[in-house]
């Protein structure tokens, strides 16, 4: 099965899966260093529904947010993300919040960790429902930079 797919594609995916009263979960991020922290959220996420779908920042998207960043090129953090078996589908947008990917497939759940306000979260009206998980002290991309850098 092909995991990384462009947005056209995914729609209809999205929509033989809810044919299949599938429930579909969504979350994003830039993955840009895989640490436990992800994991966790991905396990987690994958928990809520059948079918796990990530959205993932594309270099452009991720320079607008962390200008130093990122450090791995988008198609090499969709390929690792891709690989890992809790997630279903990868999809990759450049704008700076995925709030069009998921106004285009709904999603019946939205994830996001416990750093984000269920307030704060881009596109919380075109889901169902909106899901945070714990946030993960010492687990950010950020943080391990400034370790390495430090080191």
């Amino acid at each position: 099965m092909k995991k990384i797919v462009k947005l056209n594609e995914l729609k209809g995916i999205v929509q033989n899966l809810k044919a299949q009263n599938k429930r579909i979960v969504f979350t994003n991020g830039c993955f840009d260093i895989l640490h436990i922290g992800h994991i966790r959220l991905l396990n987690m996420a994958k928990e809520e529904g059948d079918v796990l779908i990530v959205g993932l920042n594309s270099d452009s998207s991720v320079s607008a947010i962390k200008p130093t960043r990122p450090i791995i090129p988008e198609m090499n953090r969709a390929e690792v993300i891709s690989a890992l078996e809790m997630i279903d589908y990868v999809v990759i947008f450049s704008e700076p919040e995925p709030t069009g990917i998921i106004k285009e497939i709904m999603p019946n759940i939205l994830v996001k960790g416990g750093d984000w306000k269920e307030e704060e979260v881009k596109g919380r009206e075109f889901a169902d429902e909106v899901k945070l998980f714990p946030y993960i002290e010492k687990w950010s991309t950020s943080s391990i930079i400034t370790r390495c850098k430090k080191a």
